[in-house]
């Protein structure tokens, strides 16, 4: 039976308590775990991220059935049965082949909790091996689905750019405020994300071979959260921005690149990113990425709001701020060490870059007659 959501006002708050904890956990493994049972990675991903949400150090104990987590959750309010719900299509999505017994399990518990997540239909086309819409989807119902040029306002383009992830591949103007962040003391955001660039190599947006101007949004989070730039830090970059949007279309970012860069099921994405599968396979990537869910879920807003798009912060009105003091504003906690022991490093880290990416940031400095700094990072 269908579980409605509770009366306004009357919902259960607050984190949950072992029993429950246990009682979720136990439904996203019986959700998405495949014929043969629950994979490693499956398993790795799914008790990582609830030790680091929950505080809960869980290990599966019995199925437990959409109705009877609906029963658990009876009082729980949208917002918490859509991040279980989230949950397990985050570990459905690691899967390849997706069998359409996972996603139409799933799917069942969704229903159960009275939950309609757009990612649902992802997972759907997937398992349906229907690619090419799965995309479409991501378009349609994720993120980007709301998106307006007014919307461009924050990412200082000259022009209004017509789709999300557009590039601004001629507008001088844009590249001039990049480039004069170089001006900038030492430790400000401003300062940070120039020297980001140019240890990369990386063209400033409104430069020809840039980033769209919104995916450069990310590397300001690359900057203040302390990831590296290796393709897996990717993941925990876009865990952590997801985490801290309470908009559930945000949970789309971290489908998106866990689609390109474990499962591959996505060719490319954000108007840059290509395919490099095997990357959450990774030892130590399972801890990593449910550090940066933590982290994401214990930010807030620079004005007090409970939860932060961080992909939409005007990060040029804050560029002149040091980083430290963002940090702190913004209610960035430090990696868990145990994170940090599975090899998450911050970009002026060794193995904070990638070989590629060391490369491009040398040929640039030799092509412009200086010397080439890395500021601390190497591959």
């Amino acid at each position: 039976m269908i579980v409605p959501f509770p009366a306004p006002g009357t919902a259960r708050l607050g984190p949950p308590e072992r029993p429950e904890a246990q009682a979720c956990l136990d439904a996203v493994v019986t959700a998405i775990a495949p014929g043969g049972g629950i994979t490693e990675l499956q398993r790795t991903l799914i008790e990582a991220a609830f030790a680091s949400l929950t505080g809960h150090e869980l290990e599966p104990t019995a199925e437990r059935s959409p109705a009877q987590l609906a029963a658990v959750l009876a009082d729980r309010d949208e917002a918490f049965r859509t991040r279980i719900v989230q949950t397990m299509v985050l570990g459905a999505l690691v899967l390849r082949p997706l069998p359409a017994s996972v996603s139409d399990r799933v799917a069942a518990y969704a229903r159960e909790l009275s939950v309609d997540d757009g990612m649902l239909a992802v997972a759907h086309r997937f398992a349906s091996g229907q690619l090419g819409l799965a995309a479409v989807d991501f378009e349609r119902n994720g993120y980007t689905a709301d998106w307006r040029p007014e919307r461009a306002s924050a990412l200082h383009t000259s022009g209004e750019l017509t789709h999300a992830w557009e590039q601004a591949v001629d507008d001088p103007d844009l590249a001039a405020r990049w480039q004069a962040f170089e001006h900038l003391p030492e430790g400000t955001l401003g300062r940070s994300i120039w020297a980001f660039y140019r240890a990369r190599g990386f063209a400033f947006p409104g430069q020809p071979g840039s980033a769209p101007p919104l995916l450069a949004q990310h590397d300001f989070v690359h900057v203040l959260a302390d990831y590296g730039t290796r393709v897996e830090s990717e993941l925990e970059v876009f865990a952590l921005i997801a985490r801290a949007d309470d908009d559930p279309r945000g949970f789309s970012l971290l489908a998106m690149v866990v689609s390109l860069f474990e499962t591959g099921y996505l060719a490319e994405g954000a108007g840059l990113f290509e395919a490099f599968p095997g990357q959450l396979s990774r030892a130590g990537m399972a801890v990593r990425l449910a550090d940066a869910l933590r982290r994401g879920a214990r930010s807030h807003g620079l004005d007090g709001e409970p939860d932060v798009d961080l992909l939409a912060v005007d990060w040029f009105a804050h560029a002149h701020r040091p980083v430290a003091e963002l940090r702190d504003q913004l209610g960035l906690l430090p990696k868990a060490p145990a994170a940090i022991a599975a090899g998450s490093v911050g970009p002026w880290a060794p193995g904070g870059i990638s070989e590629f990416q060391h490369a491009a940031g040398t040929r640039l400095a030799e092509e412009e007659g200086r010397a080439y700094e890395a500021f601390g990072a190497t591959p």
